[in-house]
Parts: structure tokens; C-alpha cells; sequence
């Protein structure tokens, strides 16, 4: 799937701050599993959002140092 650059530049921010609504929306809701669901949604893009961010910044700094790619 190809993305234009501005909207793939800014995922990891837009997970991290899916992440950081869900878990504020976690402790004021309080009807049904809601309060579960967004705790876990939360937790799960603030990983994911922390995950590529740091993957994307170790694969630039290998890459612009010209560090030979693992196999």
C-alpha cells in the first residue's frame, strides 16, 4: 500500500496520540466493556505508535551511516 509522504511521515504521531485519547477516554467512561476496550486500544497503539517510531528512526540512522544490512 503506497501513501503520500506527509501521511506516512506523521503515522507513528497519530498512533501515539490514538493511544493517549483512548486511555484518557478509558478512566471517564464507564458503560459497558468501554472503559476495557479503550485501556486496551490504548495501550495497543501507544506500543504500536513507539514501535515504528523507533524502527523508522533506527533504519534511518543505519542507512545514512552506510551500516551493511543484516540477513
Amino acid at each position: 500500500m503506497w501513501m503520500s509522504k506527509p501521511i506516512y511521515e506523521s503515522l507513528p504521531y497519530v498512533y501515539l496520540a490514538v493511544g493517549a485519547i483512548s486511555l484518557i477516554a478509558s478512566m471517564y467512561l464507564n458503560y459497558w466493556h468501554w472503559p476495557t476496550i479503550c485501556f486496551v486500544m490504548g495501550i495497543a497503539s501507544l506500543v504500536g505508535g513507539l514501535v515504528l517510531f523507533l524502527k523508522r528512526r533506527d533504519f534511518r540512522h543505519d542507512d545514512h551511516h552506510g551500516k551493511p544490512k543484516e540477513e
